[in-house]
């Protein structure tokens, strides 16, 4: 069996189908995880989601933030972005299936000595202590009351960890930094403005991944979110948003022993958005 890593799909379906001929992924032999971000801003938001849904447990996923703001448009919490698109999903006669399908969908994945989550981890957390933290917006996400979670889960404050953080602004900080973090602090205090690449940090500023005092740094972390970032293999990070729905490529990853052993798949995708 191969576990494939799979990086920002955001609707582009097309590519997702050559990606898959391209692996010659088997449902029977092989398991996918993709890292976020399935939908939104490519053209078939709504296939995507039906193809994944269909592998049933050949597949898993974590949430992204364009995967929560799908959610909060269905429930009348957000409005549509003016470069959304979400409508065939909204409009679609299984909505109601494929957005329970969603909500259910974990925020971090442990598997094969990997943690997965869409864009990052604060440096205060353990391993073991983000996959505690993202059981707890998920049981948010999964109650019958899950509207009210959505209604304020957005903000940016508070933009720091602290374990006597009660919710809302505990479920907040959490759902900012697994589905939104790029830039923090060297003690994690999450930056929201930048959104350049890593070598584009504002003075007192770091890649999360670089925080010196990372308490991740002996587990490895697979990301997505950040496709200025691009591509980046280390023995401690795996960075796998390439820019597909931007025109870029859409990028698999098959895992293997060793950080050398990592294949790398990339299909090219002719969806040319514009970032906002």
């Amino acid at each position: 069996m191969s576990l494939y890593l799979i990086g920002d799909v955001q609707g582009c379906d097309a590519a997702l189908e050559r990606l898959l001929d391209e692996i010659a992924f088997s449902p029977s032999r092989d398991r996918l995880a993709l890292l976020g971000d399935l939908v939104n801003r490519g053209p078939a938001s709504l296939a995507v989601l039906r193809r994944i849904m269909a592998l049933e447990s050949a597949a898993a996923c974590v949430l992204g933030n364009h995967d929560l703001h799908l959610l909060a448009i269905a429930q009348g919490i957000r409005q549509p972005h003016r470069s959304d698109t979400l409508t065939d999903i909204l409009h679609a006669p299984d909505r109601d299936a494929l957005l329970d399908w969603l909500r259910q969908r974990p925020l971090a994945l442990h598997e094969a000595g990997v943690l997965m989550v869409h864009a990052g981890v604060l440096p205060q957390w353990t391993t073991q202590q983000t996959l505690a933290l993202a059981r707890e917006v998920e049981d948010a996400l999964r109650s019958p009351d899950w509207s009210a979670f959505l209604a304020v889960m957005y903000g940016n404050q508070p933009d720091s960890w602290d374990d006597a953080l009660c919710s809302p602004d505990r479920l907040r900080v959490i759902v900012n930094a697994l589905t939104r973090l790029r830039f923090c602090t060297p003690d994690g205090r999450i930056d929201f403005k930048v959104k350049d690449g890593a070598d584009a940090a504002p003075p007192g500023l770091l890649p999360w991944f670089d925080a010196p005092q990372r308490r991740t740094r002996d587990t490895v972390i697979a990301f997505g979110h950040w496709s200025t970032l691009g591509w980046l293999s280390r023995a401690d990070v795996l960075a796998l948003d390439t820019g597909c729905v931007w025109g870029g490529c859409l990028t698999a990853v098959r895992l293997g022993a060793t950080p050398q052993e990592r294949e790398r798949i990339q299909i090219r995708c002719p969806q040319a958005q514009q970032p906002d």
